[in-house]
């Protein structure tokens, strides 16, 4: 008995060893490496199994290769296979690809019986449809809190893609009210949030509400977004309001940005308040808007908000507010001897403010810059920062010499090779209004920087590199820039990954863990992990924090170009960006390589469109407190349960 009890307990163990995430299924091993590989053909044989898990997880990998030839037999399993998720995954990777056949495909199923079904296909119309087939989602009726759910998120699309309408915009107000389900208020405040223009009255009432009284911040953050749409004086009134009573940072740091929105002289107050914000990152979103008005504040007042803001951040956008005003005389010289003793993201903010000076300043600003962008032994973060700040004032002369002083300068450094700095002054070249293309007779220097790239480490300076080569030439297109396929997906590691494995970044701000989903995004997770085994991570910097959006890491530079010589693919799911969602970095689809964020609240603008491979569990607040030049100590794989 004894032993039958031990081979019942080796038994169990072996099963549990062998289900330790759904690859240990070789078939799904299978489709996911056709979806790696972008192999269309044999993910359509998958889609046409006679088992559904594998029409379903066909189905699926197609939203990511997103291939116009699969949409005709997609859309047959939307409407005919028996199996729900098959059909889910169909309407979504419909969504994801696009294009008539996309659409074409959709719009029979939306009188689908399965409602659940039918909201998949509203949201994936929202994503695709053209403005002659838009009555379909004009005309929609929803007759249950799932399809209001799917309408709600098809406009929010589609006024991301502007192609909203005055009954659009009664919808979206319709679904602001308590009475709706959280997801539904949350698409219907994003569509106000996100809308560029709101056509249509009468949604004032319910947007104010959203903004103040709804019970979850991620909705009231988003309406906070849409204030930009009211009248001055009730955006004033609200914003206010929510300045000095709003719990949530976030919905106080979205209410703060809506200020750009208004004319300055009458939201200047306000935006002042805001600079000392007890969370910093309130702050910075006060200054942004203040160095991006820039109006009727005083030398003298901008000199006192300086001396009082305690963000540096924020310090150096104030410092860039003064050099556009007309009484910036000294600070040029002043932003330069703080740089003097600043620690590195310090001074590349200050940088960054040289480059919004004015004559007769600019030219003692460009100098400096000058030098600092061709010092030897010049860190990354502060060669790129010197970059942006050159181009930028450049930009802005208005008189120029028959020979442009800065080209001299723009030559050596992109002749330095730095990938970062490339790919900056390149984009500078293709100004029309910097006159480069009377003056450039020799591309040569081009043409050597473009040997010291490669792909697919450098695709972010090669694609600006190649536009200054095509323009300067007077071509019309720029060579196209595509990344070879030459990082397969580990899948001896990744079947090693359990379901529920734990990752802990430990910052100097305290601990954030986060859950790896490695059966969505197994390339991503074995990526993450191979990094982290590395100490990759280790001693990296936060380089990129965004109030109220991501904060950002994994960068070998320290300020965003950096990545290593390989690139992984982009692996999308039905998971959405929620508050702590972690995704990869990218310039575009599948060039991700060793940079990810981690979302300070709901962006569906990235559903769909940057991949998501974990979710922070715990450690939230941290993730929060953490501000650019913030540090990584370690990254480490957690024990997980049994």
């Amino acid at each position: 008995m004894r032993l039958l009890y031990l081979a019942c307990i080796v038994l169990l163990v072996g099963c549990e060893r062998a289900a330790i995430n759904k690859f240990s299924d070789d078939q799904i091993v299978k489709i996911y490496d056709l979806q790696d590989r972008r192999a269309t053909d044999s993910l359509l044989v998958y889609l046409r199994s006679s088992n559904a898990t594998y029409r379903s997880e066909a189905a699926l990998a197609l939203a990511s290769v997103q291939d116009s030839l699969a949409s005709v037999e997609l859309g047959t399993h939307l409407l005919e296979d028996p199996d729900v998720d098959v059909r889910h995954h169909a309407a979504f990777a419909l969504g994801q690809t696009g294009g008539f056949q996309a659409v074409n495909a959709l719009l029979p199923a939306l009188q689908s019986e399965d409602h659940t079904v039918a909201r998949e296909v509203l949201e994936a119309l929202g994503k695709t449809i053209t403005k002659n087939d838009l009555g379909a989602l004009r005309e929609f009726h929803a007759t249950d809190s799932l399809l209001e759910e799917g309408l709600s998120w098809a406009c929010y699309h589609l006024a991301l893609r502007k192609l909203t309408d005055s009954l659009l915009t009664k919808r979206a107000s319709e679904f602001l009210v308590p009475s709706h389900s959280y997801q539904t208020r949350l698409g219907a405040a994003h569509f106000f949030g996100r809308s560029s223009k709101i056509e249509g009255k009468s949604f004032e009432e319910n947007l104010v509400a959203a903004a103040t009284k709804d019970i979850r911040p991620e909705v009231r953050m988003a309406a906070a977004s849409g204030i930009k749409h009211l009248p001055l004086a009730q955006a004033k009134e609200l914003i206010q309001r929510i300045i000095a009573s709003e719990p949530d940072y976030r919905v106080r740091a979205n209410a703060v940005r809506a200020i750009q929105n208004f004319a300055f002289s009458e939201m200047n107050e306000l935006a002042l308040s805001a600079l000392h914000d007890s969370i910093h990152a309130v702050s910075v979103a006060a200054s942004e808007v203040i160095r991006n008005k820039a109006e009727g504040l005083s030398a003298d007042r901008l000199k006192e908000e300086i001396e009082k803001t305690i963000s540096h951040r924020a310090k150096a956008n104030l410092w860039a507010t003064l050099l556009k005003t007309n009484s910036s005389h000294g600070a040029v010289e002043e932003i330069i001897r703080l740089s003097s003793t600043a620690d590195t993201y310090f001074k590349a903010a200050l940088y960054s403010a040289l480059g919004e000076a004015r004559p007769p300043t600019d030219q003692k600003a460009m100098q400096f810059l000058s030098q600092q962008l061709l010092a030897e032994g010049q860190g990354k973060v502060l060669l790129t920062s010197a970059a942006a700040a050159l181009t930028s004032l450049d930009a802005r002369r208005t008189t120029r010499d028959s020979k442009n002083s800065l080209l001299n300068t723009y030559q050596q450094a992109i002749a330095s090779g730095d990938a970062g700095v490339i790919g900056i002054v390149a984009s500078a070249l293709t100004n029309e209004a910097l006159q480069y293309k009377k003056e450039i007779t020799d591309l040569k220097f081009l043409y050597d920087a473009k040997a010291k790239l490669n792909l697919p480490k450098d695709i972010e300076s090669l694609q600006p590199l190649e536009e200054a080569i095509a323009f300067l030439e007077g071509k019309d297109k720029p060579v196209a820039i595509k990344n070879p396929y030459n990082h397969p997906i580990d899948w001896k590691r990744v079947k090693t990954i359990p379901r529920n494995q734990l990752a802990q970044i430990k910052t100097a701000n305290g601990l954030i863990v986060v859950r790896l989903f490695v059966e969505e995004s197994p390339g991503s997770v074995a990526n993450f992990i191979s990094l982290a085994e590395q100490k990759y991570f280790d001693g990296k910097f936060f380089h990129r924090v965004v109030p109220n959006f991501v904060v950002q890491a994994g960068c070998n530079r320290g300020d965003g170009y950096g990545s290593e010589d390989y690139a992984i693919r982009s692996e999308f799911s039905r998971r959405r960006y929620t508050t702590g969602s972690m995704g990869m970095a990218s310039a575009g689809k599948d060039t991700e390589g060793t940079q990810w964020f981690i979302t300070h609240s709901p962006t569906p603008h990235l559903d769909g469109k940057y991949t998501i491979f974990a979710e922070v569990q715990s450690g939230m607040e941290n993730v929060h407190r953490l501000e650019v030049g913030d540090q990584m100590v370690e990254v480490t794989l957690l024990p997980t349960s049994k």
